[in-house]
Parts: structure tokens; C-alpha cells; sequence
């Protein structure tokens, strides 16, 4: 898509906007691609290019209006300083709050014809359709296992069998990969899992969709604490008459990115939920050959044994239902409540050994 825009005579297109699973070559690629446009690759592969601007968000989990108004939307309108173009690219564009999307429209529509945009997302489907339908659409496909096994082994996985197990559950996503294996990833592992099994054994006395309400509240705290970290910060710096509405904006902001990082957190818990049933349904199919969590092959099997496949594959329906419904601000502890409960009656009479 990219190569016959880059040809002589064709003209690229003044906004693209990449996108797939994180750690599949956004941003190689888009440094390649200002290369090409600027003509120059050292300095644009050392980020000191004077008509590459390269924008990631200030706040944390969020692109702001600072992060555009002066870096893209007032440069944009200022001829090349070197090279016959500008560059920008503006990292986690579904990360973009709604006034900077605003002010970006205009430089999106009619931008100088030495203007070009890259914007990168690994959630195509949380960025603005106001942004999304004004960029040409370039898609990253997911990386193969074997690609993010690869890459695990050099991060120190040796475990031949977890390192493949996590490439698969990532389903593409190789920086989802890393996060399963490295730090907390394996621990989350087992709380997913721990609440299948518990659903399926009919022990739902302890409460085990718990254990992943409170890794993703804590994931949210954190996310909240870098926010009001980079707030203070700033906050000596405005004038007296700006901090009220400069502390409201950023009480909303928090809470926003808090809501975010959480239910982020509890939604990959819960897909790892989903995937244990869709291998317990493969394993039962006798088709183990497809199963994702492969270092797990034994407790699936002890699992499966003797239960109907297609029990498995309506407990992966409700927990992708509960997925969904979470998008919808539901209360997270009677969603997954509830889930557990629909989990045990669809699953419940398979014993587990």
C-alpha cells in the first residue's frame, strides 16, 4: 500500500492512519516511511530531523489538546524548515480526547500540501470517527508465534512451552505477549484460570472473580498516580487564576484514565477466562493441536474429560457477552457475579479432576 505512493510521480496521501496489535512494526515502519518522505535516514532514525515531529501523550493515557495545538496543528501551517515536507506522527491516536480531536480536523481536511500525518493505534475501534474516516487506513497484521516466541527468548523466557503458550493467548499482539510472561502476566494467568476452574467445580463461595477486580483497581490506581504525578508538576506553574479550572479538568481527566486502565485490565482477565474455555473445547473436540495455552495441556485435560465440547464453546459466549457489557459502564463486580453464576450453570456438571 505504502511502496507505489512513494513512487516517482505518486503522490502519498496526506494522512495514514496505522493500525493492528501493538509490537507488530507501527512505529518501525512509520520511521521508514518519514525517511522516504523527508529523504533523509539518519537523522530521522535518530529523531533529530527538523520537519519530523514526532508526538506521544503527556498524560499518561491520554493525547491532549497541548499535546497537538502548538507541535501539529500551528506547526502544520509553517513551511519545511529543511526537506521539501513535514512529518508528524502521533502515537496512540485512540488515546485522543475529544476537544484535541477537534482542533486536529481542520489540519486533517486541508492540510498544506507539504503536510503529512501518520497517525499509530493498536484499538483501531477507540479512535474518534471523526479522525479515523479522514486518514487512509493501513493495516499491521498480527505477528505469527513463532515471531513472538522469538522475541520472548530474548527477553529471558526460556520456557520454551510458556513462551509459545503466551504468543497464542496474545492472539497477535506481541507487546500482550510480553505482559503475560513477564512481571504480574503469569499471576493474572492463574486468576483467570482459577476462575473457570471454580466456575466449572461449582466453588463460587470464595468469591473468585475477586482476585481480578483487584489487580485491574490496582492497575488503575497506578495509571491515576502517573497522571496526578505529571499534574503536580505542572501545577506551580500556572498562574493562581488558572489552577481551579486547571484542577477540574484534571479531576476528570484522572477519573477517566483510572475508568480506562481498569477496565482495560479486567478485560484481558477476562478474555484469558474465555480462551481456557475455547482450549477445554478444543481438548474435548480432540483437536489439542489448535490449543493456545499449551503448557496447560494436562489440567485442560483433566478438565475436559468426558464433558460436552459444545458447553465449553457456550462458556466463552457468555464471558464475551460480559466483555461487552463492561463497555457499557455496568457495575464490574455484578457483571462478573453474575458471569461466574451463568459460567457454573452452563459448566458446573463437569467434574474436574
Amino acid at each position: 500500500m505504502l511502496e507505489p505512493a512513494l513512487a516517482p510521480g505518486a503522490t502519498p496521501s496526506h494522512a495514514y492512519l496505522f493500525h493492528g496489535p501493538a509490537g507488530t512494526g507501527k512505529r518501525t515502519v512509520a520511521r521508514a516511511l518519514a525517511a522516504q518522505l523527508l529523504g533523509e535516514h539518519d537523522r530521522v532514525e535518530r529523531g533529530t530531523h527538523p520537519d519530523l515531529t514526532w508526538v506521544t501523550p503527556s498524560g499518561a493515557h491520554e493525547l491532549l489538546v497541548s499535546d497537538v495545538d502548538e507541535a501539529v496543528v500551528a506547526a502544520a501551517t509553517r513551511t519545511p524548515f529543511e526537506a521539501a515536507k513535514r512529518v508528524f506522527v502521533i502515537e496512540r491516536a485512540d488515546t485522543m480526547i475529544e476537544q484535541a480531536a477537534n482542533r486536529m480536523l481542520k489540519t486533517l481536511e486541508e492540510p498544506p500540501g507539504f503536510v503529512h500525518l501518520i497517525l499509530l493505534t493498536d484499538r483501531l475501534g477507540e479512535v474518534l470517527p471523526t479522525i479515523a474516516s479522514r486518514c487512509q487506513h493501513v493495516r499491521f497484521d498480527p505477528l505469527p508465534p513463532e515471531r513472538m516466541v522469538e522475541r520472548l527468548r530474548q527477553r529471558g523466557i526460556e520456557d520454551g512451552t510458556m513462551a509459545l503458550a503466551c504468543a497464542r493467548l496474545a492472539l497477535g499482539d506481541g507487546a500482550r505477549a510480553a505482559a503475560l510472561a513477564l512481571g504480574d502476566g503469569p499471576e493474572l494467568r492463574a486468576e483467570a484460570e482459577a476462575f473457570a476452574v471454580a466456575a466449572q467445580a461449582g466453588d463460587l463461595a470464595s468469591r473468585p472473580w475477586a482476585t481480578l477486580l483487584e489487580r485491574a483497581e490496582a492497575r488503575g490506581i497506578v495509571a491515576r498516580a502517573e497522571v496526578d504525578a505529571a499534574f503536580a508538576a505542572d501545577r506551580e506553574l500556572l498562574a493562581k487564576r488558572d489552577r481551579r479550572r486547571a484542577e477540574t479538568e484534571h479531576a476528570e481527566r484522572a477519573r477517566r484514565v483510572h475508568r480506562r486502565a481498569r477496565t482495560q485490565a479486567l478485560d484481558l482477565g477476562l478474555q484469558l477466562v474465555a480462551l481456557w474455555f475455547r482450549d477445554l473445547a478444543a481438548v474435548a473436540w480432540g483437536a489439542e493441536d489448535v490449543v493456545y495455552a499449551v503448557d496447560r495441556l494436562p489440567a485442560l485435560r483433566a478438565a475436559a474429560g468426558g464433558a460436552d465440547p459444545a458447553s465449553f464453546r457456550r462458556a466463552v459466549e457468555l464471558v464475551e457477552e460480559t466483555r461487552e457489557r463492561l463497555l457499557l459502564n455496568v457495575s464490574e463486580e455484578l457483571a462478573c457475579e453474575a458471569l461466574a453464576y451463568r459460567l457454573e450453570a452452563e459448566v458446573g456438571g463437569v467434574p474436574v479432576a
